[in-house]
């Protein structure tokens, strides 16, 4: 029998954004699979991991090239990049938190690529007037990636409709990050 790896990894993925602390007994009956097939696909949790990571960053490469971060307004730009987050929100931020768990060294490049994009973004923002120039692009990169993660853990908890997902992201980033005007 042939394993589809991408099917596997696609139940680990959903798996694990509900229950990060799952068991490969438990990701491996997700994903339909006893777990020496799991492991034999993925010689242990880290490898899991990796693999997943892989997938993470291709579909977050996926959403900023849909969200067209290069073109129109910041703002707009930073909406149509919540919006396209969406989906796969609660696995970023399983993500970036098992990340966390790694050496630096270990990380995956294709997280620089993103961070790279985003603080394109707001530099971009804040060059054309529209961003408060007080914080660095790479802080509001950080806050983006943190409110995303909030989000998506806050709808699936049922903490938040899930209807509600962009509106509190962009209002309180845009909100937090618009440059006002100072009176004289």
């Amino acid at each position: 029998m042939s394993v589809d790896r991408d099917q596997v990894l696609r139940a680990a993925a959903a798996l694990l954004t509900r229950k990060p602390t799952a068991t490969q007994d438990e990701i491996a009956k997700a994903a339909g699979i006893s777990r020496a097939t799991l492991h034999r696909q993925f010689a242990g949790r880290d490898a899991l991991i990796e693999a997943l990571e892989v997938l993470g960053l291709q579909e977050l490469e996926r959403v900023v090239d849909e969200a067209r971060t290069d073109e129109g307004p910041a703002a707009d730009a930073v909406r149509r990049l919540v919006a396209g987050s969406e989906p796969v929100a609660g696995f970023l931020a399983f993500l970036v938190t098992e990340n966390q768990l790694f050496e630096p060294e270990r990380m995956n490049p294709g997280w620089t690529r993103i961070d790279e994009r985003f603080t394109a973004l707001f530099r971009r923002g804040q060059e054309a007037g529209e961003f408060r120039i007080d914080l660095t692009p790479a802080w509001l990169t950080e806050a983006l990636y943190g409110l995303i993660g909030a989000g998506a853990y806050a709808v699936q908890e049922g903490r938040v409709a899930a209807r509600d997902y962009q509106y509190m992201i962009v209002e309180l980033l845009l909100g937090g990050v618009a440059r006002r005007s100072v009176e004289s």
